[in-house]
């Protein structure tokens, strides 16, 4: 049975090298399309790939406006070279649109002034949450192993705070971000002579145990599961457990019928046993699992 629910569906920042005509194609469709509250954009892994598409950022965010969607830009998730903590800085100073933290070194450049904390801040506690908060912290998308019995306890502490708080609910999830590039490493290449190589790779290159068992994703420094999230049928939980947002990563399936499917579940047009099914003929044998939810092991359907 549909029951009508409450949430804001946001989508994440493309965490993958798409070329930009795809990206710009990709936005283009969403803005036009797709059932999303909110949109984040920018680059969140790799600052070397940020020169491929932020000339395009201005025209992206404004198609997206127009087609009702509020725009979130995204920082990169770590910052370690001159050049990036030099682009942290421009990054915070961005007039005129509401930003989105993925590195602590960033906190030194927002001086106090409103902005959301990204997933890979890793937000595990309420003290946290309210020193964040006192900085200027607005939102708070959630760490994806973060158990339901955790989540609705910093829920509770970000409803008292006057926050949002988000938790992705398709998609890889994102495990760790390394100084390396371990996707260039793979094809016998250095961090700084990648040639993009990660390009090849739409969703990730997937990696398997010796035995030949699917294991891993890895996304330039990034490492993914190798399942997707999945929280269809977990939705009603996550609502009564106070999560307010409920994020989408982008990846090469067709995500404006994916956000259909989770929009008509929280407005109670779908069931989510229904919207399931068909979620299953969109992304084919692809894996889900829900465990970290569920307090289980994070590869794990439960």
């Amino acid at each position: 049975m549909a029951v009508t629910m409450t949430g804001n569906l946001t989508l994440g920042p493309i965490l993958f090298h798409w070329p930009a005509n795809k990206k710009l194609d990709f936005y283009a469709r969403i803005a036009d399309e797709a059932a999303i509250d909110t949109v984040y954009l920018g680059e969140v892994i790799c600052s070397k790939r940020a020169p491929f598409f932020e000339q395009h950022y201005s025209e992206v965010a404004e198609r997206l406006q127009r087609g009702g969607k509020t725009v979130v830009f995204s920082s990169l998730s770590e910052v370690v070279l001159k050049r990036e903590r030099k682009a942290i800085a421009a990054f915070c100073d961005l007039a005129g649109h509401e930003i989105e933290l993925n590195n602590t070194s960033a906190l030194l450049e927002i001086d106090g002034r409103p902005h959301r904390i990204g997933p890979m801040m890793n937000v595990y506690n309420e003290a946290t949450m309210a020193y964040l908060a006192r900085g200027g912290a607005t939102h708070f998308s959630l760490p994806v192993e973060i158990p339901r019995t955790s989540a609705q306890l910093l829920a509770k502490q970000a409803e008292s705070l006057g926050a949002g708080v988000e938790l992705q609910v398709f998609g890889r999830a994102s495990l760790a971000v390394s100084a390396r590039c371990y996707h260039a490493r793979a094809h016998a290449r250095t961090k700084d002579n990648c040639q993009f190589v990660c390009e090849e790779d739409p969703d990730g290159m997937e990696l398997k145990t010796l035995d030949g068992k699917p294991f891993l994703a890895v996304n330039g420094i990034q490492t993914l599961s190798q399942s997707y999230l999945n929280y269809l049928t977990d939705l009603p939980d996550l609502v009564s457990a106070g999560i307010t947002h409920f994020r989408l990563s982008p990846h090469s399936q067709d995500m404006v019928a994916i956000a259909g499917l989770f929009r008509a579940v929280l407005d109670g047009e779908l069931g989510a046993d229904e919207a399931e099914a068909r979620l299953r003929l969109i992304t084919g044998a692809i894996p889900f699992a829900n465990g970290f939810w569920h307090g289980k092991p994070g590869h794990l359907r439960v």
